[in-house]
């Protein structure tokens, strides 16, 4: 895990603007303390840049030379895509993670990321402490999904759901009646309280079984609730 590693990890940054790349740099050299002071979050050791590229050509040479244990990827580069790159990496480190930055993605690129091991996806206009948040979750192990993607993401994999419960796919998590019926409420977007009133329940139930469910699935947030349940082939579908 990134809070106990005592080596930085080591970053790689592909996008095509300079400018947005000198900024990461700058600000993944900031030491930990700091940013924790100033934003709150536990990094751990820390970030080291190890290679940047500008094309998706490029990022795949710069992963195969420096081996990072972390990619931070733009979707929409010149010649070659973000996901492209990513179909054509061929050998990289097998503890290597992927956070794919967008300024806007849709749907079906949306589960294509997911469907090629992206393990982050977060929108270009989203704060600093989200991206440290994202950052340490994939290099955790753990998955990570901008909560504004969650309808899209939704949207993108009802078909593979419906197909999952036809073939009858699909893991439970040791999950009880009541919580599947909570995370179903989740993943569309239900706030705590209308997830009581729907349950008949108490807010502070809701809250209990929500904590549970995240405990059961191994996950920190809604999102990655969501992210992880799809991605086991859970059906979440109303």
């Amino acid at each position: 895990m990134l809070s106990s590693a005592k080596n930085p990890a080591r970053v790689v940054l592909a996008d095509d603007q300079h400018l947005f790349r000198t900024s990461l740099r700058h600000l993944l050299s900031v030491p930990p303390p700091v940013i924790k002071d100033v934003y709150g979050v536990d990094i751990g050791a820390g970030f080291r840049v190890v290679g940047e590229a500008a094309s998706g050509e490029e990022t795949i040479a710069v992963v195969q030379s420096a081996k990072p244990d972390l990619l931070l990827l733009d979707r929409a580069m010149p010649r070659m895509s973000g996901l492209e790159a990513i179909r054509n990496l061929g050998t990289c480190p097998d503890h290597m993670r992927i956070v794919l930055f967008a300024g806007a993605i849709g749907p079906t690129d949306l589960l294509s990321a997911l469907q090629l091991g992206v393990s982050g996806l977060i929108l270009k206009d989203s704060t600093t402490e989200r991206l440290f948040e994202a950052m340490i979750s994939v290099i955790d192990g753990r998955c990570w999904l901008d909560e504004s993607l969650v309808t899209d993401l939704m949207q993108a994999v009802r078909p593979v759901i419906q197909t999952s419960r036809e073939a009858g796919g699909g893991l439970a998590f040791g999950l009880t009646a009541r919580e599947r019926e909570v995370l179903k409420l989740v993943a569309t977007g239900c706030p705590n309280k209308e997830i009581a009133e729907r349950c008949a329940v108490s807010e502070e139930t809701v809250k209990h079984h929500v904590t549970h469910i995240f405990d059961k699935v191994g996950v920190s947030n809604r999102a990655q609730l969501v992210l992880v349940a799809i991605q086991c082939g859970f059906d979440i579908t109303a």
